[in-house]
């Protein structure tokens, strides 16, 4: 089981580079090829390309690739970010050129496929989260807040709450939930969470009034706990003329099993890239749904597919909408994916994703509840869902070692790091969530592992705090790499200004 990762000295491709190397041969008639560019946009100097054969070339990024982790060498357990290993199929399906060579300005009679599958994609979303309707034109994670923040706000001003200015979130919420409804207009207010780990019912009554818009919660919470006082909250919430915002990085854990819909939520948006099949991280690519429910459903950004005697089409009409929140239709390949694995799992398979993530994350829980060196906080006997969040203060205490050193010993040891300090509720936080594609080996592995760091700290701590070792690049000064001008190191700079590359300046 245990593997170490290749050790690789960092290069640069222009360090492989000797003049006269070449990968390809060039006829000289291509060398001397008209085109009909003008000339006042041909290139007049040579193109500042490196010199390197083609094995080189291979190997370099071969080598590249080696260096980088992903979910298709091991467990990736970012709590709150669902990253599980997808089917490969549904990649083969969105790469087809079926739907690759589709292009959003063809006329949408010649498009009839594709908006059928986007449309009953939205039938099926809305189902499963309990909604009405759904828009799937929403780019990723963050921009979903956004656009639930937005339709809140444009609802309010339609039906004369103009006064209407607060935004409550727990302080158990998703990290960006607060930058998200900031970005919309809206003043935060921060509610603590109970002993318990939930929503405090007192505390959420002592700031609800007449400048409340709305409240911003996952459900299950960042915690890994139910908030088993839902239908009270959402009562509490409407009584005071405001609308719940359910934010889908938890969905995971619910699926199947519990609606938003029927807590109380008026609004959802659904992360396809955490859920429903599409890889997650690295960037993109993303995609969302933004789903809601009676009155709130005439402010779902646009377009909206509509099906009429005459066959799908893309509706844009909005008389209350927020308008759109991205260019075209969404990203149309990751709503193929999600339409295939949605599909492919039926409702027997999506219940069976939130039982068996659930069950691997507190099976995680019992092989490490006995340990000394890590802490459960909040109410440590509640059954997570799919998350857990458990505390590295005990080690801290007794030998010094952080989450941050816990994290770097995991990667000397062949697995990813967990998310780290959050939520910030949590001190010394280690955000763990084994998803439902993870096997039970690899998460006793993962916790024999986080064993052998207290065992390791109680004899020599130091081995654990210079991990670590067996990476591409050792431990580096957090501090210092997170200066502005430090994000891109120096001794890059310096090698490409050596090596004669253009450019290395603007770095």
């Amino acid at each position: 089981m245990e593997w170490r990762q290749a050790v690789w000295r960092e290069q640069l491709i222009y360090e492989y580079s000797s003049k006269g190397k070449t990968g390809i041969l060039i006829t000289d008639d291509l060398k001397e090829m008209d085109t009909d560019l003008p000339e006042t946009v041909k290139r007049k100097s040579k193109l500042e390309l490196p010199e390197v054969s083609e094995v080189e070339v291979a190997r370099h990024y071969t080598r590249l690739s080696q260096m980088s982790y992903g979910v298709d060498l091991g467990p990736v357990p970012l709590g709150s970010c669902t990253m599980k290993y997808n089917p490969k199929i549904n990649e083969d399906l969105a790469s087809s050129e079926r739907v690759t060579m589709l292009h959003p300005l063809q006329p949408m009679e010649d498009v009839q496929g594709i908006l059928e599958i986007m449309y009953d994609l939205q039938q099926m979303l809305a189902y499963i989260t309990g909604m009405d309707a759904c828009s799937l034109s929403i780019p990723a994670g963050a921009s979903g807040e956004l656009a639930g923040a937005l339709m809140i706000k444009k609802y309010h001003r339609e039906t004369g709450g103009e006064n209407r200015d607060e935004m409550i979130i727990p302080d158990s919420a998703h990290g960006t939930n607060p930058a998200s409804a900031r970005m919309a207009g809206f003043k935060v207010i921060t509610i603590p969470s109970n002993n318990n780990g939930t929503v405090d019912l007192d505390a959420l009554k002592s700031v609800v009034g007449d400048r409340t818009a709305g409240i911003m919660l996952t459900n299950p919470n960042t915690l890994g706990l139910f908030e088993r006082d839902i239908l009270e909250i959402a009562n509490i919430i409407h009584s005071a003329g405001g609308k719940l915002y359910y934010d889908g990085a938890n969905l995971n854990g619910i699926l199947g099993i519990a609606r938003p819909g029927d807590m109380g939520f008026d609004i959802v948006h659904i992360n396809l890239h955490k859920t429903f099949s599409t890889p997650h991280g690295g960037g993109g690519p993303g995609g969302g749904a933004v789903c809601a429910k009676g009155e709130m459903t005439d402010y779902l950004p646009r377009p909206i597919v509509r099906k009429d005697e005459k066959g799908y089409y893309m509706d844009f009409t909005c008389s209350k909408c927020i308008g759109r929140l991205h260019s075209f239709y969404g990203n149309i390949p990751v709503d193929v994916k999600a339409y295939a694995y949605i599909k492919s799992l039926g409702g027997e398979g999506l219940r069976k994703v939130a039982i068996t993530s659930t069950l691997n994350t507190n099976y995680f829980i019992k092989l490490i509840e006995k340990s000394g060196g890590y802490s459960i906080p909040y109410d440590p006997r509640a059954p997570r869902k799919h998350e857990v969040v458990i505390s590295a203060e005990p080690l801290k205490e007794k030998y010094g070692i952080t989450a941050d050193d816990v994290a770097k010993y995991l990667l000397d040891n062949g697995f990813y790091a967990p998310t780290i300090y959050f939520p910030l509720i949590v001190k010394e936080a280690l955000m763990i969530e084994f998803t439902e594609s993870e096997t039970l080996e690899n998460i006793e592995e993962y916790a024999r592992i986080l064993e052998e760091i207290e065992e390791i700290a109680k004899e020599n701590p130091s081995l654990i705090k210079e991990s670590p070792r067996n990476t591409a690049v050792r431990r580096i000064k957090a501090a210092e790499a997170n200066k502005p001008k430090n994000i891109i190191p120096t001794y890059r700079v310096l090698r490409r200004k050596k090596l004669g590359v253009k450019g290395y300046e603007k770095l």
